[in-house]
C-alpha cells in the first residue's frame, strides 16, 4: 500500500474510531483497509520458565490482572491522540516454546481489559523450561510484522526472573528487534530465593539494561519480588502508554 493510501486509510479509521466507537465501525475499518490506527502496540512477553515456581507463576498472573485492571492504566490510554491501544500477551520458555494467551487485542475501555485479564487468568500454564529471551523477542517481531494495527509506536514488555539460557544471544535478537523500529523494556524480576534448578540470577536489572532493553526512551522497572510484581507492571505500563522520557535506569519504588 502506498504511503499516501495509507495515510488516507489512517485518517479514515482515525474518524470511525471518534463517531462509532463499536465492534461494527473496528470491523469496516479493518475489512477496508487491514490496518486499525492506535497509539501503542504493546507486546507482553511473560516469562514461564522452570525457574518460576507454581505460587510464582500465580503471583505474575494475578499481577498482569491486577495491573490492566486498574482505572490509572485506562486513564492513560485516553490521554492518548486516538485513546486506544492494542495489545498481546505472550507467555514464553525454551527456544520453541512460546504461547500467544492473549491474541492482539484493541483495548480503549474497562470492558477491554476485563476481558483480557479474564483470559489471562483462565489459560493453562504451557511450558516450564530453559529461559530463551531472543525467542521470545523474536516472535514479538513477528507478532508486529502481522498485526492487524497500525500503531505510532511498537514496544515489546519483557518480564522474567533470569538470563538467558537457549536460544542465539540475546543482544543479537535484541539488535535485529531495534533495527525494524521497536522499543523493548524490560521487567527483571529480582528474586532472592533459591529454586530447584539454580541459583538467582545476580545483578538481573543490569543484565536487562545491558543485553535485553533498547530503543528510543527504553527502561527497566525492576520487581524487588514476584510479590511486589504488580506495582511494578503497573508502573511500567502507565509508562510504556503514555511514554514518559527515560535515561534506561529506572528504579522500581513503590506507588503511592
Amino acid at each position: 500500500m502506498s504511503v499516501l493510501l495509507r495515510l488516507l486509510a489512517s485518517l479514515l479509521g482515525a474518524a470511525l474510531l471518534l463517531t462509532q466507537p463499536n465492534t461494527e465501525a473496528l470491523a469496516q475499518i479493518q475489512a477496508a483497509n487491514k490496518t486499525i490506527p492506535v497509539d501503542l502496540e504493546l507486546v507482553l512477553a511473560v516469562d514461564v520458565s522452570r525457574s518460576i515456581d507454581s505460587e510464582e507463576f500465580e503471583l505474575q498472573r494475578q499481577g498482569y490482572a491486577s495491573a490492566l485492571s486498574n482505572p490509572k492504566v485506562l486513564r492513560a490510554i485516553q490521554g492518548g491522540a486516538i485513546g486506544a491501544i492494542a495489545l498481546t500477551y505472550v507467555e514464553w520458555s525454551g527456544v520453541d516454546q512460546q504461547r500467544v494467551i492473549v491474541p492482539w487485542t484493541l483495548v480503549r475501555s474497562e470492558d477491554d481489559f476485563e476481558r483480557v485479564a479474564s483470559d489471562i487468568l483462565a489459560a493453562p500454564r504451557a511450558f516450564a523450561a530453559y529461559t530463551s529471551i531472543s525467542a521470545a523477542i523474536d516472535l514479538a517481531v513477528e507478532l508486529f510484522r502481522t498485526s492487524p494495527y497500525e500503531g505510532a509506536r511498537q514496544v515489546i514488555d519483557i518480564s522474567g526472573d533470569g538470563a538467558n539460557n537457549s536460544g542465539r544471544a540475546v543482544e543479537v535478537a535484541r539488535d535485529a528487534a531495534l533495527a525494524e523500529g521497536i522499543v523493548i523494556n524490560g521487567l527483571p524480576i529480582m528474586n532472592d530465593r533459591g529454586n530447584p534448578f539454580g541459583r538467582p540470577e545476580p545483578k538481573l536489572d543490569d543484565y536487562y539494561r545491558d543485553f535485553v532493553i533498547g530503543g528510543p526512551g527504553a527502561f527497566v522497572v525492576p520487581a524487588e519480588s514476584f510479590v511486589t510484581f504488580s506495582d511494578a507492571i503497573l508502573a511500567k505500563l502507565i509508562r510504556e502508554i503514555t511514554s514518559l522520557p527515560s535515561d534506561g535506569t529506572t528504579q522500581y519504588a513503590a506507588l503511592p
